[in-house]
């Protein structure tokens, strides 16, 4: 991996030891805290660059960054769906950078950074659905499901898990998907019938499926990719596409409006959307499809070509408005308390 040269007042200088001053990047990090430190791990290695990362969900990161917006105290946030990411570049709350690495990404990468007006960017892709322990299936005769209908079977009682939209962008983008399948009345109308089959809301976007391979639920609706993280790692979870078609995510990054340590920030930027860092994410138990399309996709990774996608509409659901109006909505009407 390669030194970036960054601007500085006066010239350019490299990231090499012995430049004047310490170094370092504020990053929050809204992937799995595997993931996140591996990232960490291999850009220290190659980067006179102290990094101080904090790992949180895609919610509870646009609510520090907005808290925080007189005074940033984060330089980067990388990973996590893109919902909230546009929200933060609607509202301001993000810089306008170009990266010169925007040649080498996939279309749906270049389009998350056009319709943010280059605010934020697609570093991955991943599609909703679900993970089941096929031994709790198994063991107490429940009937697997394959379509978002099959939730709401009466034998599921207790045995789902799903995040809080409020603080989990992959809740928010099931909450999304299922108003721009159903209609927004039908789809709180589904979400509150599938209330009484939900033994928790989690903070975490991931944490259902995580429980589900703990055996302390049946089912955990996540991205497909995090329940094939599950899966590879020897747990009894079976992943599911929704038969109806479902959405997906594009996992963003963004620089933020105001950091501290910008040029550092840009380095990170450039240097996460390379080819080879991208392809090394499996080592880490990510199985989304890389943003760049010299990147090497996971061989575990779910096949998007055969899975029934809608077309998000990623400019609507992540507009301020939008989300503001949905998320109030689901608080009126489901409710739950988002715990760990």
């Amino acid at each position: 991996m390669r030194n970036i040269p960054i601007a500085l007042a006066g010239g350019v200088a490299t990231l090499a030891a012995g430049a004047a001053g310490a170094q370092e990047l504020n990053l929050i990090c809204s992937a799995d805290v595997v993931v996140c430190e591996r990232l960490v791990t291999e850009f220290e290695a190659s980067h006179d660059i102290a990094v101080n990362m904090v790992r949180l969900s895609s919610g509870e990161t646009y609510a520090k960054i907005r808290a925080e917006a007189r005074n940033p105290q984060t330089d980067l946030w990388w990973g996590g769906t893109g919902d909230p990411h546009l929200q933060a570049a609607a509202d301001g709350l993000t810089a306008e950078y170009q990266s010169p690495m925007l040649e080498e990404l996939q279309d749906w990468a270049v389009r998350q950074a056009e319709i943010s007006d280059y605010r934020t960017v697609g570093v991955y892709s991943g599609a909703l659905g679900w993970g089941y322990n096929t031994e709790i299936f198994e063991e107490k005769g429940l009937t697997p499901p394959q379509c978002w209908a099959d939730l709401l079977n009466p034998e599921l009682a207790g045995e789902i898990q799903i995040a809080d939209p409020n603080s989990s962008g992959t809740a928010y983008t099931a909450l999304a998907t299922l108003v721009q399948i159903m209609g927004e009345d039908e789809a709180f109308e589904y979400l509150r019938a599938l209330d009484a089959n939900v033994s928790q809301y989690t903070k975490s976007g991931s944490a259902p499926v995580k429980a589900a391979a703990r055996g302390e639920t049946g089912l955990g609706i996540v991205f497909m990719h995090d329940a094939v993280a599950q899966a590879e790692e020897g747990f009894p979870i079976e992943v599911v596409a929704p038969c109806e078609g479902t959405g997906y995510e594009i996992g963003s990054m963004s620089l933020i409006e105001g950091a501290q340590n910008p040029d550092e920030a840009e380095v990170f930027y450039d240097w996460v959307l390379g080819a080879d860092v991208q392809s090394i994410m499996p080592e880490a138990g990510s199985f989304q499809i890389p943003s760049n399309v010299n990147a090497t996709p996971p061989e575990a990774a779910p096949d998007l070509s055969e899975i029934t996608l809608i077309d998000y509409d990623f400019a609507q659901y992540g507009s301020t408005e939008r989300r503001t109006e949905l998320l109030a909505r689901w608080d009126d009407e489901v409710g739950g308390v988002g715990v760990e």
